[in-house]
């Protein structure tokens, strides 16, 4: 289902009548001179559903009395409408009686929706309220944000954005006719761009949750399969994979220009600095602390062994990918570096969810705060050792 949603604002009136104007579209078309946006695109998107937003002293008289000819179909109750727009007094059971009459003309639903202002915070959810309301579940929606009050585009966004997150809605276009003074018409613009931002501050919001960059993949471009894929081998604890990945995401993201991706570029790239680190034991070891301080203990613990792992197989010239060989420098390590033992059942101990026997790293999982502490001097001792 195709639902427009509008708002209806208040103008002054010259000379009787609002003000008209042409409304040109970027693809070359535009519509006859109107002074109700709303029907430009109706005739533009045919909707299934138009649904107008409006207070009680909204020019809701021209809908009747202005674009459109309606002849004389309810000149009563059109009559009085006009009487309670100048006195700021419509009310619900007024537009449900006309909308009808609008909705024989436009071949479509047609929905007048009486709303408040919007001024406090309870007005502004009872406005998003409306608009869920309005809106069906897993359906189309175009807003159009060119006749609201100057704070309701906001609040129209916001429920944009609640409606696709809750309600499964997907927002088509967000519409807006700028009149220009100058030349006497309203070039649209679409202001799809405002979701793209709202869906980057969204993910930016997850990312700094968890340090998963992968919700950031969405903005790159071409290159974001590469973000995706290193994000994947990292929280596995492959940063060898992770750093292949990386490398590649790096050089392709040199040649795009994303101007959305360029709003958090600073802090993916200082995200991402471990990986030009000059060993896999430098990677590990910022990796470790990078999780320890996203409180992601598990991976900041298992991190931290690998860390020591490597910068031990390394020393001694071993072959850092080989199992066998980090497992054997595992063992040694319980017994030859302070806190290697400790941290290794500490692990072990978040890993499984288990009490384990060691009174020492039961101290240590008694609350948040310890946990954190005690993991942050046992990284330090081993891996600063």
């Amino acid at each position: 289902m195709k639902t427009l949603v509008t708002f209806l604002g208040r103008v002054p009136k010259n000379d009787g009548s609002y003000r008209k104007t042409r409304y040109l579209f970027d693809d070359g078309g535009h519509a006859e001179e109107l002074a109700f946006f709303g029907w430009a695109l109706v005739q533009r998107i045919h909707p299934d559903r138009f649904v107008v937003f409006g207070t009680r002293g909204s020019m809701w008289d021209h809908l009747f009395e202005g674009d459109l000819q309606l002849g004389n179909a309810a000149e009563v109750d059109r009559l009085a409408l006009v009487e309670a727009v100048e006195n700021k007094t419509v009310s619900q059971p007024m537009l449900d009686a006309l909308a009808p009459v609008l909705a024989d003309k436009l071949g479509c639903e047609v929905l007048l929706w009486l709303v408040p202002y919007g001024l406090s915070e309870t007005d502004q959810v009872e406005l998003l309220r409306h608009m869920a309301d309005a809106v069906p579940e897993q359906s189309t929606l175009h807003l159009d944000i060119t006749h609201a009050f100057r704070h309701l585009p906001m609040i129209g966004l916001l429920a944009a954005l609640y409606l696709r997150a809750l309600r499964k809605v997907t927002v088509e276009k967000i519409w807006y006719g700028a009149y220009n003074e100058d030349t006497g018409e309203a070039p649209v613009y679409e202001l799809n761009g405002l979701l793209k931002i709202a869906d980057g501050i969204s993910a930016m919001t997850s990312y700094n949750k968890d340090g998963d960059y992968s919700v950031l993949a969405g903005l790159q471009g071409d290159s974001g399969c590469f973000l995706r894929q290193a994000a994947f081998y990292e929280r596995c604890t492959n940063p060898v994979k992770a750093r292949e990945k990386l490398t590649s995401w790096s050089k392709q993201e040199c040649q795009e220009h994303n101007p959305l991706a360029v709003l958090f570029a600073d802090e993916l790239r200082q995200r991402i600095s471990w990986f030009k680190g000059k060993s896999r034991a430098d990677w590990e070891k910022a990796l470790a602390f990078e999780y320890l301080e996203r409180h992601d203990f598990v991976r900041a613990a298992a991190f931290g062994l690998e860390s020591a792992i490597s910068r031990a197989v390394a020393d001694a010239g071993g072959n850092l990918n080989v199992f066998e060989t980090r497992n054997r420098k595992r063992e040694e390590l319980k017994y030859v570096r302070d806190g290697f033992k400790t941290l290794n059942n500490l692990r072990n101990a978040l890993v499984h969810g288990l009490l384990s026997k060691d009174r020492k790293v039961l101290n240590m999982t008694e609350d948040e705060q310890t946990l954190y502490s005690t993991l942050k001097s046992l990284l330090r001792q081993v891996l600063e050792a």
